[in-house]
């Protein structure tokens, strides 16, 4: 089968490896699209995940059942189908409280074993979730990027007529506006310095934008009766935002840490604020389990927009010209790998 091996930092090589067999009780999938994840991007280049090089990356994918184990049941091959990514040992403490994330033997599709960035992948049988035949593959290839924003307000406990931030109008940015609009927050502000792209999260539903950081604050403060939001949420990364976004909540407010930055980054906190004012923060990272199934309805059932994400399409050939010309193509929200 044809793979993209990403072999060293920033170099991708096309090769012919052999087609993997699936185990008793796995799955191989025929893998139609692969979408390209910033954590892709951060392993391209060289800013995570350096270790596990030469790797077949790629998580975010749809495809086809193209053979079972012989061990698998409830699957049929033809099927048209998504996969969760996270692989858990299944019996420890984290795995049985749905935090397969926290599992100490927790391997990851395309970040620490190889991935869908190929014709073919084999994976454990339990992770595969069928999709509706009617939903197009470029949509089905948007549920485990939609699956982190589920579990991100998830674990941020997200309710209808909350106030909400989100710092970054990127994919991810967008999706959290998405999924907040159709939770029922309200009024839901989005920053970015792109005006291109607070432009299109207010066309995919937030109430107010603002692409001139001068002006954030006075424009939470005015939506908010000068309280600050109930959530805020940062999708960027950026230690000086996670900063400013602790003042851009209300007294009892909450920051969902959600944009990845590097491994020495903190961030320093007022503790007796934090006590007086019963704020909280908490991270989140991936979607596991019911996320992605919660993110499968969603798609099924139009509750997202996804046209602004499925405007750039290259094939697995042109895997290198993808990554590289990424930062270029502002307008394209999500870039799918094609392959077949």
């Amino acid at each position: 089968m044809r793979a993209a091996v990403l072999v060293k930092p920033g170099t991708f090589e096309l090769r012919d490896v052999p087609r993997p067999e699936p185990a008793p009780t796995e799955a191989l999938v025929r893998i139609t699209r692969t979408g390209i994840c910033g954590t892709d991007l951060h392993i391209f280049h060289g800013n995570y995940a350096a270790d596990a090089l030469p790797m077949i990356p790629g998580h975010e994918f749809t495809g086809h059942i193209a053979a079972l184990g012989s061990e698998v049941q409830g699957l049929k091959e033809g099927q048209s189908v998504v996969v969760d990514m996270n692989i858990g040992c299944t019996r420890c403490y984290y795995c049985r409280r749905n935090e397969v994330l926290n599992c100490p033997k927790m391997r990851q599709m395309g970040i620490t074993m190889d991935g869908a960035f190929a014709d073919y992948i084999s994976v454990p049988a339990r992770l595969v979730i069928p999709a509706p035949e009617h939903v197009p593959a470029n949509v089905l290839a948007l549920t485990e990027p939609l699956s982190c924003v589920v579990r991100a307000a998830r674990k941020s406990q997200v309710s209808f007529g909350q106030s909400a931030l989100v710092i970054g109008a990127g994919p991810i940015g967008n999706l959290h506006v998405q999924l907040l609009r159709t939770i029922g927050a309200a009024p839901i502000i989005v920053t970015d310095l792109s005006a291109d792209r607070v432009q299109m999260a207010v066309d995919c539903g937030a109430d107010i934008g603002v692409s001139d950081p001068s002006q954030l604050e006075q424009a939470v403060r005015d939506a908010t009766d000068g309280r600050g939001t109930d959530i805020v949420i940062e999708s960027v990364g950026n230690a000086a935002l996670y900063q400013q976004a602790l003042g851009l909540m209300r007294k009892g407010g909450h920051l969902a840490a959600f944009g990845l930055t590097g491994p020495d980054t903190a961030l320093p906190l007022d503790i007796l604020t934090t006590i007086l004012q019963e704020t909280s923060v908490k991270g989140s990272v991936a979607g596991v389990g019911e996320d992605m199934h919660d993110a499968l309805t969603l798609l099924t059932h139009g509750r997202i927009k996804t046209d602004p994400f499925t405007t750039a399409d290259f094939d697995l050939e042109d895997i290198q010209m993808a990554f590289e010309s990424y930062a270029d193509r502002p307008d394209d929200l999500k870039t799918q790998i094609v392959m077949a």
